[in-house]
């Protein structure tokens, strides 16, 4: 993704004793069709024609409009046409947060996915509020986009039936919901937890604590805390030991207070998992100001395979999933769909479960 700055030069009046294709070198910008008409010596129906390909312009006539598009870098207003062919070219993809790197990868997915298609993407970020996702979702919708991608399981009542009624292709991502809208790619949140825990039970933890997402509507967080439980359960080892601490997408400060807050509370801790590779970092330097050795005195793992999971030290123990390929699957089957040209009805609906790994590193 790219940010671009644009300028826009001040026009400078055109006299009729001025020439027009010097005054336009010089910063005037051709501000409609009009102008490029005047400024190529045809009408304006004959530009239009030219821009369609129309085959009763002639070669000439159309390499000279289009030397004077060029030149003036007029671009074409596609406000009728969208009109005209109820297309606007554009889909929507919400995440929840714009600064996490695993949400940056998936963004590239799409992004890359939509190459070639001539459809470009709009990008909001939630910051993991349903009602803030509701509010993008009914904006966005009165801008008539072609389909979207939005990250997570849960919405508010409103947003699913705004969702519901747009008739648009729709995939959700990251979770892997019971009662989908549309397609899916997704993988389930609590299973990937539950997969961690039960790698640090066979490395001999039994004392395994939990740093939870302090944010109710984080699904995700919650989904991963509901993992860790089900799995003490499934190894018999004993009731839960969490603190909810993480603001997602967790930070390292925040893990390192939280690591604090679980030894005050259960100082016997063999093993702490965290909700992100952030919050795990925190909490891996907090046992590093204690003087606490990992994995010899507590082991210290976390989610996401961020790349600061393979640069601290020791390395961290963590769960991967396939970010970037979630982005590109939801970006081709939401393509797929929109150019599915039969009976709506029979329209192919993709539910995608996509791998997770857990990465055995040297802090487990």
């Amino acid at each position: 993704m790219r940010l671009l700055t644009i300028t826009v030069a001040r026009e400078k009046p055109v006299t009729a004793q001025g020439d027009d294709k010097t005054a336009i070198t010089n910063g005037v910008q051709a501000r409609t069709m009009q102008d490029v008409a005047r400024l190529a010596g045809v009408s304006a129906m004959t530009v239009s024609r030219a821009l369609r390909s129309d085959a009763s312009i002639s070669q000439a006539t159309r390499a000279r409009i289009l030397e004077v598009i060029e030149r003036v870098g007029y671009i074409p207003d596609q406000t009728a046409n969208m009109l005209a062919s109820r297309r606007s070219g554009f889909v929507v993809a919400l995440i929840p947060a714009l600064n996490n790197s695993n949400f940056a990868d998936t963004v590239r997915g799409i992004n890359d996915s939509l190459a070639g298609t001539g459809l470009q993407m709009i990008l909001g970020a939630t910051d993991y509020s349903p009602e803030r996702e509701e509010e993008l979702i009914a904006t966005t919708l009165r801008r008539r986009p072609e389909g979207i991608i939005l990250a997570g399981s849960k919405h508010t009542a409103r947003a699913r039936r705004l969702l519901t009624h747009a008739g648009l292709p729709i995939v959700q991502i990251w979770d892997f919901p019971d009662d989908p809208l549309d397609q899916v790619v997704g993988f389930s949140n609590a299973d990937a937890a539950r997969a961690m825990v039960h790698h640090l039970a066979d490395r001999g933890f039994r004392r395994i604590g939990f740093v939870g997402s302090s944010v109710p509507s984080d699904t995700r967080g919650f989904e991963r805390q509901r993992g860790y439980c089900e799995a003490l359960v499934e190894r018999g080892l004993g009731p839960p030991r969490l603190v909810n601490a993480a603001k997602p997408p967790g930070s390292i400060e925040q893990g390192g207070l939280a690591l604090g807050r679980l030894l005050e509370r259960w100082p016997d801790l063999d093993a702490v998992f965290c909700v992100s590779d952030l919050a795990a970092c925190g909490a891996m330097m907090e046992c590093h100001r204690r003087g606490m050795v990992v994995p010899r005195d507590i082991a210290i793992a976390g989610f996401g395979d961020f790349e600061i999971s393979r640069c601290t030290h020791p390395r961290m123990s963590t769960v991967a999933v396939e970010s970037y390929e979630i982005g590109a699957l939801a970006g081709r089957h939401l393509v797929a769909a929109l150019e599915y040209d039969g009976d709506p009805a029979t329209r192919p609906v993709a539910r995608i479960r996509t791998p997770f790994t857990v990465i055995a590193r040297e802090s487990t």
